[in-house]
């Protein structure tokens, strides 16, 4: 069997290491925008996530010939209205590190009861190929916002989002348990049904 070609529209490790597990049964050939020309780079500036996901899709599937998968995603915090929301990853500035947007998170909600450090992971992703819209999928998954990281997986917000079905953070699951209840997993699940149906 021929495998198809898969580009990831993004160079965040995670995001690939999480997406290429995934769909690591799959006939696909998978790559990320690392292992093309450096010349094309997309400039996030959409006011949404799916925005963000779309910009991105159709941007590199411009140049690319096979199929181009566009995610962006990130936390919403109830008590700082919805924020960082798209800014996630640069919620601390230029040179944002997940280790200073944590700490930002965590500053901001100094104070802040429990019952109110209600959050949410939001996954938006967009197929595409030669610059046309083939498939949009959006998933999330409720948490709350401890205040002090519990645990070294994952990435991102990961030490400090509770997920209270498992009692844990997400940094604290295995990849397939995270997988198999956050919002990336959960679009992840939808997208490979679909590439499994149409491809």
């Amino acid at each position: 069997m021929t495998k198809k070609k898969l580009l990831l529209a993004t160079a965040n490790q995670g995001k690939i290491r999480e997406i290429k597990h995934f769909l690591s049964n799959l006939p696909l050939e998978i790559f990320s925008i690392k292992d093309i020309s450096s010349a094309y780079i997309y400039i996030e500036t959409g006011n949404t996530f799916m925005e963000n996901a779309e910009g991105k899709t159709l941007f590199y599937s411009r140049i690319w010939p096979g199929l181009t998968l566009g995610e962006d995603s990130g936390l919403e915090i109830e008590a700082l209205s919805g924020a960082p929301g798209v800014r996630s990853a640069r919620f601390s500035g230029d040179n944002a590190t997940d280790e200073k947007n944590i700490e930002k998170v965590l500053s901001l909600l100094k104070g802040i009861p429990e019952e109110k450090r209600k959050a949410r992971f939001v996954s938006c992703m967009v197929l595409s190929r030669k610059d046309k819209i083939i498939h949009r999928i959006k998933e999330y998954v409720s948490g709350s916002i401890l205040t002090q990281k519990k645990g070294t997986g994952g990435f991102g917000y990961d030490p400090i989002f509770f997920y209270s079905p498992l009692n844990k953070t997400f940094a604290q699951l295995s990849p397939e348990e995270k997988n198999s209840v956050s919002h990336r997993g959960r679009a992840l699940k939808k997208l490979k049904a679909f590439l499994q149906e149409n491809f």
